[in-house]
């Protein structure tokens, strides 16, 4: 059997394997071209499960891309809390407004509408087209590649762009076009729950074991080839719940770099004079407990304290009240915010 008909035979497998079963997931009830979209971007970076109660939230909230594009941007960032990658949200919404401006406030099935999109790459243009559109064409994203390559025993470096469109050509001309959707989902879940990235892949209810170069010589955890990590810097600091009359010290980030034009608590680098960085008087201060957060390419190594103070300073002053339910704090700053709510 040649290479091109063992994808074949493959991608047929599974659309009967998924279609016998599958996890049941909000998103996958519907062929509605924003849902999925929504889901889609929802789900970059980020585990199902975690996903799923903000789906549900932000599908209350904003059910179609007119509301998406019209919702205040504190409002959208609020709902996007503790998702992270915030310019995820951004990047909705600025799509959103294009396909008010551009598409009538119908939202595209067709891949290629979609990639003219912000935000909309290949993946998810190639999931949303198949799912909602029905169009024949692949949703490669680390899952499908990492499949593939066990699949052939590949030395793939599946972070390179250059391999992910061979794996786009090799998948495009094999894919079952009755039921593409089922396609792309079939081969997502194949990744997420059989042939998983952290452990042996549970080979003994694969659909596709007996075609598995890697399963036939036993060198299932050779593939994918995984590049050694670099190791990310480390940040040092001391982040801040400054107490004035009721109301915490909140302030905005810069419009450029990380965490973007997001609210955070005031803090410094370990080491630095916060009174003479924030230009108020502490008191009371209270050491807090430590927190870690891991970006991509940089981790913050946190102690909290927690003071008062007398002094306006350049702050913005909110209520726990508003802390909770108006400003949206990203995820770096979890633990501190609970404490703030709890005090």
């Amino acid at each position: 059997m040649t290479q091109q008909e063992t994808v074949k035979q493959a991608l047929r497998r599974l659309c009967a394997w998924y279609q016998q079963g599958h996890r049941d997931l909000p998103w996958r009830r519907t062929q509605d071209p924003y849902a999925v979209w929504i889901s889609e971007i929802m789900l970059q970076q980020t585990r199902v499960q975690a996903v799923i109660p903000y789906y549900e939230r932000f599908m209350r909230a904003l059910p179609t891309v007119q509301a998406l594009a019209e919702v205040p941007e504190e409002q959208l960032l609020k709902l996007w809390e503790g998702l992270g990658y915030y310019s995820r949200a951004r990047n909705l919404q600025k799509a959103a407004r294009t396909v008010c401006a551009e598409f009538d406030g119908r939202m595209p099935r067709d891949r290629d509408a979609l990639l003219t999109l912000s935000g909309i790459g290949a993946y998810t243009a190639g999931a949303v087209a198949s799912i909602a559109g029905g169009q024949c064409c692949p949703a490669v994203d680390g899952n499908v590649l990492r499949v593939l390559s066990r699949l052939f025993a590949r030395d793939w470096d599946i972070t390179s762009q250059k391999v992910k469109q061979l794996a786009e050509q090799e998948l495009q001309p094999a894919m079952p076009c009755a039921c593409p959707g089922d396609c792309n989902q079939a081969l997502m879940e194949l990744g997420a729950m059989i042939c998983v990235p952290n452990g042996a892949p549970d080979c003994a209810h694969c659909p596709l074991a007996d075609l598995c170069e890697a399963q036939k010589t036993h060198r299932q955890l050779d593939f994918p080839v995984k590049k050694p990590k670099k190791a990310r810097p480390i940040e040092r600091r001391v982040v801040y719940i400054i107490w004035k009359d009721g109301r915490i010290a909140v302030r905005k980030r810069p419009k450029q770099g990380l965490l973007a034009n997001l609210w955070e608590f005031p803090h410094v680098l370990e080491g630095e004079d916060a009174q003479q960085a924030f230009g108020i008087a502490l008191t009371q201060q209270k050491p807090l407990r430590q927190a870690k957060h891991v970006f991509t390419h940089l981790e913050w190594h946190m102690t909290g304290v927690q003071a008062q103070t007398s002094d306006g300073g350049t702050f913005t002053w909110v209520t726990p009240q508003q802390l909770e339910q108006e400003i949206a704090l990203p995820s770096a700053f979890r633990v501190y915010r609970t404490i703030a709510l709890q005090a």
